[in-house]
């Protein structure tokens, strides 16, 4: 009986990690791209193929890769190239954040590893699946089925753009390219009035200080990008608690 119920628990898993895979398979495809033209973009900056390599496998951040290498090929401060990698992926500490109720119980190495793994439409889609934090025992191998593929495409697209990096010509366009990319992964992600304030805020500032040196445009954007969030957010909570 025991064995019975076992294989029917391991049967269930199996159909979770599945159903991870079956939901973030359409992103897999713009991950890929949007990695490769990262790739490609190390290069041209003037990084090496091990330096472009430790890079993608070590950071595994896109948005943060982006933002620091025209500030490496500048030669800025140090100090402004981690502040400006640092703001870009603050947005993971909300994530990590939304993700703890659901894996409190594991292990902090198993949780760090997941939290190396975890991309923004991994996520996303996580939450959109699990809105609650009800325990329950599909959702590691519903997340780990969604998190390994984007991995493992994201690495794949990356070293194929560096290694043809060298050979890609720049008037390829392939910054309008990476653009595109994000805004496939992206648009998705905007659920709500305070996601959906949050980017058009965070555009309207990097429009608008698009010439501050070493780009810090980008910083002063995603800092009042997230702070227009929260402050919607509240504001919604408060009007909603008003008003039921």
């Amino acid at each position: 009986m025991s064995a019975v119920l076992a294989d029917k628990d391991d049967a269930l898993l199996k159909d979770a990690w599945r159903a991870g895979l079956k939901l973030g398979a359409p992103s897999l495809l713009g991950i890929a791209a949007w990695g490769m033209v990262v790739g490609v973009a190390m290069v041209k900056s003037g990084l090496t193929v091990a330096q472009a390599g430790a890079m993608t496998l070590f950071v595994f951040a896109g948005s943060a890769q982006l933002a620091s290498l025209p500030l490496l090929a500048a030669q800025a401060p140090v100090w402004v190239i981690f502040a400006t990698a640092l703001v870009v992926n603050l947005r993971f500490v909300i994530f990590s954040v939304l993700l703890a109720p659901h894996f409190a119980h594991l292990p902090w190495r198993q949780r760090f590893a997941l939290g190396y793994v975890a991309g923004d439409i991994t996520v996303g889609l996580f939450l959109q699946r699990y809105p609650h934090e009800t325990p329950d025992p599909a959702k590691l191998p519903f997340l780990k089925g969604l998190i390994y593929p984007n991995w493992l495409a994201w690495q794949t697209g990356s070293f194929i753009g560096i290694v043809l990096g060298a050979v890609v010509p720049a008037e390829w366009g392939l910054g309008f390219a990476g653009t595109l990319a994000i805004l496939c992964v992206t648009i998705p992600l905007i659920l709500g009035r305070a996601a959906l304030c949050g980017v058009l805020v965070a555009g309207t500032v990097a429009v608008l200080a698009f010439g501050l040196p070493y780009k810090l445009g980008l910083l002063v954007a995603v800092v009042a990008g997230m702070v227009s969030a929260m402050a919607v957010e509240e504001l919604t909570e408060k009007w909603t608690k008003r008003h039921v």
